[in-house]
């Protein structure tokens, strides 16, 4: 089983360098905040993305983005198009103990998420946003594969990943795949994919870039998406069921779109 790291990364989304100006103008330093300001609204590669961070963006829409997509479900999801670039390869295991690579699906929308099977946080909000964006499908549902990166080498059996998946409901897709593999195998698919995890022992909890990557039928990279969650005051990760079924419904406009 093999994972193919693309030689250059410069092409991917990825969080602007820091770099101090020197001595700049009163008018180019409020330019810079301004411009500074928009790429982190954008920003896409984040660890735990704050439901704050559409609000920053106002009715501005980026490029780009599917038209049938309302600007304020994009904005939510922090969509944002990309270098159009063939999404890196890999072969891993399904929940199911079969060894697939990417390119198996090739002919269909790939949806690809990070996910820790572990998770009581961000993950399972997502899986509720994957069942709802393959119900809002619709007859475009076939064209569409649902898959997810296991990024806790600790917990990465095959049967890991079908307790989370049957307990999270992600059984009921027809086409979803649960990725896991040996620590090397994955940690190379994280890197491939700009997916940084800290998990420094068995105990700790994993925290992990959460991002959602849309590959067309071609097995090119089309668009980003950062996912986001919220907390009671008891700590418990948390979206009104309205956020989820506007997830829900973006994630399908733009896989949907993809697949016609």
């Amino acid at each position: 089983m093999t994972v193919q790291e693309r030689p250059a990364v410069a092409d991917r989304p990825a969080p602007a360098p820091r770099r101090r100006p020197r001595r700049p103008s009163p008018l180019a330093a409020v330019a810079a905040a301004a411009a500074a300001a928009l790429v982190a609204a954008l920003a896409v590669l984040v660890v735990r993305h704050d439901r704050q961070a559409p609000a920053l963006l106002g009715g501005i829409r980026a490029s780009g983005i599917p038209p049938e997509l309302p600007t304020g479900i994009a904005n939510e999801m922090g969509l944002s198009p990309v270098p159009a670039t063939t999404a890196p390869a890999f072969t891993l295991t399904d929940q199911e103990g079969r060894s697939l690579p990417l390119s198996s699906f090739r002919g269909k929308v790939v949806v690809l998420e990070a996910m820790d099977p572990h998770c009581s946080d961000i993950c399972p909000l997502v899986s509720r946003e994957f069942i709802d964006a393959y119900r809002d499908l619709g007859a475009s549902a076939p064209k569409v594969v649902f898959a997810a990166l296991n990024v806790n080498q600790y917990v990465s059996s095959v049967a890991d990943m079908e307790k989370y998946s049957a307990d999270n409901g992600l059984t009921t897709l027809p086409d979803w795949h649960f990725f896991t593999g040996g620590a090397p195998l994955l940690r190379a698919a994280w890197a491939a994919y700009r997916i940084q995890v800290e998990a420094p022992n068995p105990a700790a909890d994993v925290v992990h870039t959460s991002i959602i990557y849309f590959i067309d039928p071609s097995g090119t990279e089309r668009y980003v998406a950062s996912p986001m969650v919220d907390h009671r005051a008891d700590g418990t990760s948390y979206l009104p069921p309205g956020v989820i079924a506007d997830w829900g419904r973006g994630i399908a406009i733009t896989a949907g779109q993809l697949a016609s």
